[in-house]
């Protein structure tokens, strides 16, 4: 079949003409234009969403993950990464092994986040202070055990929490530093441990100054570095934003931090054991707290050609750089060969049609 597209985004350029989709891969490019003015992008990818459309992961049952996934498509998202802010200690065993289950049965599921149990109470967001805990030998065993555990956001200047870092890469676990209030010279050490993201990066972090860089700092000075961003119009300033594109385009990966409120309005909701209120468009704790947000990645995208971003560039911070920041290439681009996870998009960057192994999963 063909996808009915003008163009197609290939190795972050576009290819001018259709695409044929076969047997669940991409069979060809650069066929007769359909004059629809739609074009095709690798599915989107989502490294972290706390919840969505009502579900909250940490609390789902198997079901809920498949309601939220479900929902997701209407985004342009055909991968997911559920994500647990930190949760008290003793709820990890069960929220896990939900998880474990689900990752079976859901389709776009890569496996999860845990943000969090080892941050900082300085800078731990809306994070539940009284959830922090340090990492020691038992604790990292206890979570390293579990292979649906795919990522995880460490503060490298808690106790432990270089060992912490060793210990998750060593067992495969892609490492992000956040929720930390570590100098450069920390933050340094975590890459060279093997770090290789940094989570909501300027938010909930030690602040880049020109004598005292940071965490954002080094981040963007560090190419081995993924930079994720939650472009909302909240969590970050367009000047910010557009520094970030200015210097490590190629590095910048998109995310939502989604709770289980996105797409249901204004509100009173949960994201892990914290309260969240949502409100034109915010996602606070009483205190005022920014929690999470209620932004799907299409809109994402969008804000992101709203600030001067070209869309190519846009696009590929929804799809080929998550990609390749969970090691999968496989997702990042619609060469032909891969597999046909295919979001199509009108003139207004509005998801038209969702395709996942080739099949459609979601029609506008």
């Amino acid at each position: 079949m063909k996808l009915g597209v003008d163009a197609a985004l290939v190795g972050g350029e576009f290819v001018s003409g259709d695409v044929e989709i076969d047997d669940g891969l991409v069979a060809a490019l650069g066929l007769p234009a359909s004059g629809t003015g739609l074009i095709a992008t690798a599915g989107f990818v989502d490294v972290q969403v706390n919840g969505y459309a009502g579900v909250d992961f940490s609390a789902a049952d198997v079901a809920g993950y498949q309601r939220a996934g479900d929902a997701m498509l209407a985004a342009g998202v055909t991968t997911f990464q559920p994500t647990f802010i930190t949760l008290p200690w003793d709820d990890y065993a069960a929220a896990i092994a939900v998880a474990t289950e689900a990752r079976r049965v859901t389709p776009g599921m890569v496996g999860i986040h845990l943000e969090g149990p080892f941050i900082s109470e300085e800078r731990c967001g809306a994070h539940d202070p009284a959830n922090i805990v340090d990492p020691t030998p038992d604790r990292l065993a206890a979570l390293t055990a579990h292979d649906v555990v795919s990522w995880t956001t460490i503060a490298p200047d808690v106790p432990g929490g270089l060992e912490a870092i060793r210990a998750f890469v060593e067992d495969g676990t892609t490492v992000a530093i956040g929720h930390s209030n570590a100098a450069a010279a920390t933050a340094h050490a975590a890459f060279e441990a093997g770090a290789r993201s940094v989570t909501h990066l300027f938010n909930a972090q030690s602040a880049l100054g020109h004598r005292a860089p940071g965490i954002p700092g080094v981040a963007l000075d560090d190419d081995r570095v993924w930079l994720t961003l939650i472009v909302d119009g909240h969590h970050l300033a367009p000047e910010i934003v557009r520094l970030v594109y200015a210097g490590a385009p190629d590095r910048a990966v998109l995310i939502t931090d989604a709770i289980a409120a996105t797409g249901l309005g204004d509100g009173t909701t949960e994201l892990g054991d914290r309260s969240v209120t949502v409100a034109d468009g915010e996602a606070r704790l009483e205190d005022g707290t920014l929690a999470g947000s209620v932004l799907t990645m299409d809109q994402a995208v969008r804000n992101l050609v709203e600030l001067g971003i070209p869309l190519e560039r846009a696009l590929a911070s929804a799809s080929a750089n998550p990609a390749h920041a969970i090691g999968d290439p496989t997702r990042a681009d619609l060469t032909p060969g891969a597999a046909a996870d295919v979001t199509v998009l009108n003139r207004h960057l509005d998801v038209a049609r969702v395709m996942r192994g080739g099949e459609v999963v979601h029609e506008a």
